[in-house]
């Protein structure tokens, strides 16, 4: 097929293969399949044989959607895709434990789809990324893998995804869709491709670039605003002033920007803005403002800690083998996803102080917490046993717990710390 002569190709030809089937890729896969021939395909095989018995773990897609997505099927392995002409890669791109982009899962992908590209194919990424990485890191993969030429015989498109792990309002069809192209044919194609499964409709961009950078800093927005009410939360702390208040107070303006504090984590944004600070310093630019509130927000976690560890000390309970329940892992309310959640760091400041630490999540997978550095996950919770509780996620199982609910929890001399600012306000020690 040709893209560039768009009288020969219609989006109705369409054979889709959709690259890395987690919170982004599956309901991308389940929308196409229901109107074009499309692959879903992973590297991992019991992800895929689970989801041909219609089970999703992450929770976004249920079994009756896979059902109704009728021309969806699934694969583990490269043979599998083969004769697909479209391909939408959608696979994690994390920073290392030195904040730098780890673009192994982007590139170890291109080297998969670069395998069995064919001429006239398109290769859409939807992984976010700094501007320039498509073409830059990507379309050398693809063209050395493949030996195809760039804009001669593929193309690459840009569509960034805009997924929220655990909303069931805000889904993929009616969050509006931004799009891009290499090329103004590739351009129109993937525009086209995209409108016709997105009901909110599409914004497409000049440039591949421009479409990167957009989807940058919707999450880099995001995070400073929340870095600016956390380090305000902290001020607050000092002056003995109640945040949760004062923003109702300030909320009251009709242009306030309804930010609340909390910890900041998940796949998104807590991790894209490192990637448009590492180009930043690449070309000799200095984000401060977004490093800053990287660092704002990366250090909540352990403020929380402290806080607990002084109210307890003011009750004169010893920290060391003290009894601490922490209710919530996840990155965010209603959602198994743990990836890059800063729960883990009040975990990790309490067993610093030698203090017993249990963590109580219905929604994730006991193997996923262990991953996250021998966490072990009770599955009920005792009674009168613990001299703190703290609430860190908003789970709807603990949003309904009653103040008896909570207290029952508790030793007689104890401290409940309420992160998200959804418990009785009458049983809470301190909120966030």
């Amino acid at each position: 097929m040709s893209i560039e002569n768009c009288e020969n190709f219609r989006i109705e030809d369409a054979r889709i293969c959709v690259v890395g089937l987690g919170y982004v890729g599956l309901p991308l896969a389940v929308a196409f399949g229901r109107r074009y021939p499309t692959t879903g395909f992973d590297i991992n095989p019991k992800r895929v044989e689970e989801l041909r018995e219609g089970i999703d773990r992450t929770r976004e897609v249920t079994r009756e959607e896979l059902e109704s997505s009728r021309h969806l099927r699934f694969a583990s392995d490269v043979s599998g895709i083969k004769g697909c002409n479209v391909y939408v890669v959608s696979v994690p791109t994390p920073v290392d434990r030195h904040k730098l982009p780890d673009m192994r899962p982007l590139e170890s992908a291109s080297r998969t789809v670069g395998g069995v590209l064919s001429p006239g194919d398109i290769v859409i990424y939807e992984s976010t990324v700094y501007p320039g990485a498509t073409e830059e890191v990507c379309v050398p993969i693809l063209e050395k893998t493949s030996g195809l030429r760039f804009n001669q015989e593929f193309f690459v498109g840009y569509s960034p995804e805009r997924i929220n792990p655990g909303d069931r309002e805000h889904r993929l069809e009616d969050i509006v869709k931004v799009t891009s192209g290499s090329t103004p044919g590739a351009a129109k194609f993937v525009d086209d491709l995209y409108r016709s499964i997105i009901r909110a409709g599409t914004h497409r961009t000049a440039t591949i670039k421009e479409a990167e950078a957009a989807k940058v800093i919707e999450n880099t927005q995001r995070d400073v605003n929340i870095a600016l009410i956390n380090e305000l939360a902290t001020l607050f702390n000092r002056l003995g002033i109640e945040t949760s208040n004062v923003l109702a107070a300030a909320g009251s303006k009709w242009n306030f920007l309804p930010f609340k504090p909390g910890l900041v984590g998940g796949h998104c944004i807590g991790v894209d803005p490192y990637y448009l600070t590492h180009k930043a310093k690449e070309v000799g630019f200095l984000p401060e403002v977004i490093l800053s509130g990287r660092r704002i927000n990366d250090e909540m976690g352990i403020f929380i800690a402290n806080r607990v560890v002084k109210l307890l000390t003011q009750r004169r309970v010893h920290v060391v083998g003290a009894k601490i329940l922490i209710l919530g892992l996840s990155f965010k309310e209603n959602c198994p996803d743990v990836r890059n959640t800063r729960v883990i760091d009040i975990i990790n400041e309490f067993r610093g102080y030698h203090a017993e630490v249990d963590v109580y999540d219905p929604w994730v997978d006991p193997a996923d917490a262990e991953e996250l550095g021998d966490v072990h996950l009770i599955d009920s919770l005792p009674e009168e046993h613990y001299d703190a509780v703290i609430l860190a996620v908003a789970h709807r199982e603990f949003t309904e717990m009653s103040a008896e609910d909570v207290l029952r929890l508790c030793k007689p001399d104890h401290v409940i710390y309420d992160v998200r600012g959804v418990l009785p306000r009458d049983i809470v020690t301190e909120r966030l």
